[in-house]
């Protein structure tokens, strides 16, 4: 087989699972994050789908269901923290068979990476500074100075790619913006606490919501609509929260409390609701996944679905075709761009109903929502988005190594 040394650019969702095939199908693999460890809060997941079936096909399901959450149910409430929508997550058990759970992207992650951290090479605290294609391999020059050359090059490094940018141009030729802002932080010993409840007071154009997780912590997720500001605008973390607190700074509902809480914490998730939408996702010897090549948007729900998805028909294709990268980077766009393309659709309708933008637009999106306890109606509402149609190629993958 040739081009067998595989550079994979962010330790992510895609990264772990793109080395996990890749390897267990005769390449070699090396991941490559610019952080110096795993990162860890950030925001929490829906997860089902063909990631749900990947995850199984892994070996690291019954981990993933261990320490994910199965949240009961998802709560609108009003100033005053009176329900006013809201439906219990049967809905999506009935829509996908019982194969759906909530998890922290980050532990994702872990678990992901974890089950290949003895078999493949990993790189942290460092990135690509230059990449040079060859005749035989592309040269990269490392961020702490040293040059190493791969056969292929994948960036799963997300949608600030560093691989795209490099290769393709900048992110705003290929970004579509939503309209919108997300931030997250994690707190503990928050009040109140609402076990296993999804909770979330909206207004016209933003929407704050809390989750319980484990050992007393609380996940707390702004969404709110802004055209002007950027993460690049507002660099630091004091002027992340400054901006917060006045969006969200009157006396409604919990947001005291809940800003309270952000006066406390370092650690903070901050950035636009945004889609990657690429011509192609791949040139000479370097192809992108997950994120990088296609990003769905932070608020559809899907998006490590897709990139365990995206991960795992690359490495089928490279495989199928023997290593011979033209040929199994045009297969792997063949097979998932139509896919792709109706879930970025249905992610773009999909934002609108975090923070609706007027109060017409609020009241329908409850009544939606309250309607999705009529039998039969969610299936005919959301069913469409929900259960993935795309049949998974089946590859003859030959295990070299024991995770």
């Amino acid at each position: 087989m040739s081009n067998k040394t595989v550079l994979i650019s962010g330790l992510g969702v895609a990264g772990p699972t793109l080395a996990y095939w890749l390897k267990a199908a005769g390449f070699q693999p090396t991941l490559l994050e610019h952080a110096p460890a795993l990162r860890g809060g950030g925001y929490v997941i829906d997860f089902w789908g063909l990631g749900y079936d990947i995850a199984e096909f892994m070996g690291v399901l019954d981990e993933i269901n261990q320490i994910g959450y199965h949240i009961r149910e998802m709560r609108i409430v009003d100033q005053s923290g009176r329900r006013v929508a809201g439906f219990g997550t049967n809905v999506f058990l009935e829509l996908t068979d019982g194969r759906y759970v909530t998890i922290a992207r980050s532990a994702l992650s872990r678990v992901l990476t974890e089950r290949i951290a003895n078999s493949v090479e990993m790189i942290f605290g460092d990135g690509i500074r230059n990449l040079q294609e060859q005749d035989d391999g592309i040269a990269v020059e490392f961020e702490q100075g040293s040059t190493r050359t791969f056969d292929l090059v994948v960036g799963a490094d997300g949608l600030h790619s560093k691989v795209r940018s490099l290769v393709f141009g900048p992110q705003d030729q290929f970004e579509k913006r939503l309209g919108y802002m997300v931030a997250a932080f994690e707190t503990t010993g928050y009040r109140p606490r609402d076990e296993d409840i999804y909770v979330m007071f909206s207004e016209p154009g933003r929407m704050v919501g809390r989750v319980t997780l484990r050992d007393d912590r609380t996940l707390i997720l702004f969404v709110f609509a802004a055209t002007d500001a950027a993460p690049e605008s507002l660099p630091d973390l004091s002027r992340q929260k400054a901006l917060l607190r006045a969006r969200f700074g009157d006396n409604v509902w919990e947001c005291p409390r809940i800003l309270d809480a952000l006066d406390r914490t370092d650690t903070l998730y901050f950035d636009r609701v945004s889609q990657i939408r690429m011509p192609r996702w791949s040139k000479g010897r370097v192809a992108l996944v997950g994120d990088a090549a296609y990003c769905v948007s932070l608020v559809a729900g899907q998006g490590s679905a897709l990139a365990m998805t995206g991960a795992y028909v690359l490495a089928g294709e490279l495989a199928k075709a023997s290593g011979r990268h033209a040929e199994g980077f045009v297969n792997y766009e063949t097979l998932l761009r139509r896919f792709i393309d109706d879930k970025q659709c249905g992610a773009e309708r999909f934002a609108g109903a975090f923070a609706p933008k007027t109060r017409w637009g609020l009241i329908l999106r409850n009544k939606i929502i309250n309607a999705a306890a009529i039998p039969g109606f969610a299936r005919l509402a959301f069913g469409s988005s929900i259960v993935d149609r795309l049949r998974l190629p089946e590859y003859s993958w030959k295990v070299h190594f024991t995770a």
